[in-house]
């Protein structure tokens, strides 16, 4: 029954290392880089993501969120990380690992976004790439899962080029910008060959 019972080491590092940028989760002094690069990208993203609330921004709101990850992380349901450029510790983008399944499945799901000034210039590509080691090793995860909009090209270059496989459609999956929408799903598993990292070519 030793199988049912797997789950996170009890002691994980959650400061991420990877090719010109480091993941952490976020902190309380996060809170000014984080609300302003979100407002400046608020028209960028907003095609991809849920509905923001209207109190989305606020201090108030991310200290909600902030309690939020820490119970999340205690309670090996998710992982959530802020993006940093490793030259000056500028704040870029997030991701997180949600949807923690642990017993005969070890997956996870994995989302992100990107600030609208720095997309098109690896950074996300070399943070899914650290982060999905992380998974594999300080998580040992089995399986990581994504999801994205069928005309999403850059995010779906994204996933390709980092190694992640196309398993299907899923119909009306999330509810994306106010409208329930159909996504293309992707999976990659700690036994996949990784695609060679020729990072001058990184787009995404």
């Amino acid at each position: 029954m030793a199988l049912f019972r797997l789950g996170a080491p009890s002691e994980i590092s959650n400061f991420v290392r990877g090719e010109g940028v480091f993941l952490r989760p976020p902190e309380p002094r996060d809170y000014e880089a984080w609300s302003d690069l979100r407002e400046k990208s608020r028209a960028f993203l907003t095609p991809w993501e849920p509905t923001w609330p209207g109190d989305d921004l606020t201090r108030t709101s991310f200290r909600r969120r902030l309690r939020r990850n820490l119970q999340e992380m205690a309670n090996d349901e998710a992982y959530p990380f802020f993006i940093f450029r490793d030259d000056d510790d500028r704040l870029v983008g997030g991701l997180t690992l949600g949807q923690v399944k642990r017993g005969v499945a070890q997956s996870a799901t994995l989302g992100y976004w990107m600030g609208m000034p720095y997309a098109g210039r690896g950074f996300m590509s070399r943070a899914v790439r650290a982060m999905t080691g992380y998974a594999f090793t300080s998580l040992r995860l089995h399986r990581i899962e994504a999801a994205c909009l069928p005309h999403n090209a850059v995010s779906i270059q994204l996933l390709e080029r980092v190694g992640f496989k196309r398993e299907g459609l899923a119909r009306a999956y999330l509810r994306i910008n106010g409208l329930w929408q159909d996504h293309l799903l992707y999976a990659l598993l700690e036994t996949d060959p990784l695609p060679l990292r020729v990072t001058r070519r990184d787009r995404g």
